[in-house]
């Protein structure tokens, strides 16, 4: 059998040792600030420990107090994902986050095929360029980018960074037939990182000394891509995203042949407590297979 302390008490303690103050921490849980000191002096007493000691006038940790606060909020995090997913209704939504820009040029045009073959079963999507530690239950599967290998979440690998110029078709008709990469310069560049990624390119088709003009520089890579769409410049587009747009003939590659990559990749995360979860399972196995044909086609353009 195990040995636990009042769950009251810890609450009390948790949420007091987080503001450093009591009154802050019964305002969090709608408690009075005598309830606070209460459970928390039959914390002290339970573990034979006192937890907080007074300097002046400021509320500090004791060591026992600070060890036992960093063993503790883990703890609490785990029971509180734990009973989300309890209480969650077998035919809830499958709430998934993702960036913006693999949201737009991805995952939407995509949707019309999951949802024929998965009728029953309610996305959500929310979209931002936080990344998801997996800790925060109103979510249950991310997409993003980055290195991979984080803690705490499975991962599965949905794509590689490549990189290549594309551009407008009515652009590509104003470069020379072999267009070289000097040639680009002749029309302006479109940024969606520090221009570094750009100067890689350069040097990478054997022009490490090419000055990179300033363009029109953005903050996401959708937003890159519909501007060289519209004939706004030449982007240095990411193929994955891109593969739509090269499929319809609203973006060609004027130097198909130089290509780099990122040491980013897009990622599928979610936390192991997901792994039994049917609805969950069957989203996370849909989006792999759909990333893996696509990028498989994006490789091959």
């Amino acid at each position: 059998m195990r040995r636990l302390p009042p769950l009251g008490a810890v609450r009390a303690f948790e949420a007091a040792a987080r503001h450093l103050h009591f009154t802050r921490a019964a305002d969090e849980l709608a408690v009075t600030q005598a309830a606070i000191s209460h459970q928390v002096r039959l914390l002290e007493e339970w573990l034979g420990q006192p937890l907080f000691e007074r300097r002046g006038r400021v509320l500090a940790l004791t060591p026992t107090g600070a060890t036992y606060l960093a063993e503790l909020t883990p703890a609490l995090e785990r029971i509180a994902a734990a009973s989300a997913t309890a209480r969650r209704p077998a035919n809830g939504p499958v709430r998934v986050t993702v960036l913006p820009s693999l949201a737009a040029r991805w995952l939407v045009p995509h949707l019309p095929a999951f949802q024929a073959a998965h009728p029953e079963i309610d996305l959500q999507l929310t979209t931002t360029a936080d990344l998801w530690d997996g800790r925060d239950t109103r979510f249950d599967l991310g997409l993003r980018s980055g290195p991979g290998g984080w803690p705490g979440l499975n991962s599965a690998l949905l794509a590689t960074e490549t990189l290549t110029p594309l551009c407008s078709p009515a652009l590509r008709e104003a470069l020379p037939a072999s267009c070289t990469p000097p040639d680009l310069l002749r029309h302006r560049l479109l940024h969606d990182t520090p221009k570094g990624n750009w100067g890689r390119w350069f040097s990478a088709a054997g022009y490490p000394d090419l000055p990179v003009p300033a363009g029109l520089n953005l903050t996401d890579s959708a937003i890159a891509l519909q501007a060289a769409a519209d004939g706004q410049g030449v982007a240095l587009g990411r193929l994955f995203l891109a593969a739509a747009d090269l499929r319809a003939g609203r973006l060609v590659m004027p130097c198909p042949e130089q290509r780099i990559s990122n040491d980013y990749a897009y990622w599928l995360v979610w936390p192991p407590r997901h792994d039994a979860n049917p609805a969950i399972t069957a989203v996370r196995d849909w989006i792999r297979s759909t990333a893996q044909s696509e990028n498989t086609g994006a490789e091959q353009a």
